[in-house]
């Protein structure tokens, strides 16, 4: 784990394991971020490692450095649904509350996976805090018209002019471009 302030400012940087455990005394932070480290803690690089027993360490202290009600976020990337239970349980098992959000869930790119907690009891009025890209999931949309395959229309703009505006835009932003001829925009006959 590395702590440190912006390069403008002062701060102390430390380098540990945190499969090891956080060293800060107890009750130091009021919130925690962690973008994309979790999940390694439930890998085995060594015969030492067994990430029950580093999940429950780093959980232990990090639940001990943080004041009553504070909060904790954790942007995680779990292989598996397994070891997503494997993590929120030794978290439970350490005190924390709260719960996984998901954003953008029916994405495969967007889709970004939080563990958020709230160490001991939540302030009152504290929640989990909503996922994006899920408005509108509680219904289904449908329409009774048949999709054809005509593509979208581009507006009152012929092919032609559709294609040179186009060919205008490539130029501006440097690159190379057939030149325009009278055939631009012509649809082709069949090969048949």
């Amino acid at each position: 784990a590395v702590v440190s302030t912006q390069s403008t400012g002062e701060g102390d940087v430390i380098l540990s394991d945190i499969g090891e455990g956080v060293p800060f005394r107890a009750g130091t932070f009021d919130g925690v971020v962690s973008i994309s480290v979790l999940q390694w803690l439930c890998n085995a690089d060594k015969v030492s490692h067994n990430p029950f027993k580093r999940l429950r360490k780093f959980f232990t202290m990090l639940y001990s450095s943080m004041r009553q009600g504070g909060r904790a976020v954790f942007q995680l990337y779990p292989e598996s649904p397994k070891q997503m239970e494997l993590i929120t349980e030794q978290a439970t098992r350490c005190g924390f509350t709260g719960g996984v959000v998901v954003d953008y869930p029916n994405s495969t790119k967007a889709k970004k996976i939080f563990l958020c907690l709230f160490a001991g009891v939540p302030v009152l009025g504290a929640q989990l805090p909503r996922a994006l890209g899920t408005e509108g999931e509680d219904t289904v949309q449908y329409s009774n018209e048949r999709q054809t395959g005509k593509k979208r229309k581009r507006g009152e703009i012929s092919k032609k002019e559709w294609i040179q505006n186009k060919k205008q835009r490539r130029r501006v932003q440097g690159k190379e471009v057939t030149m325009d001829s009278k055939y631009t925009g012509r649809k082709r006959k069949p090969k048949f």
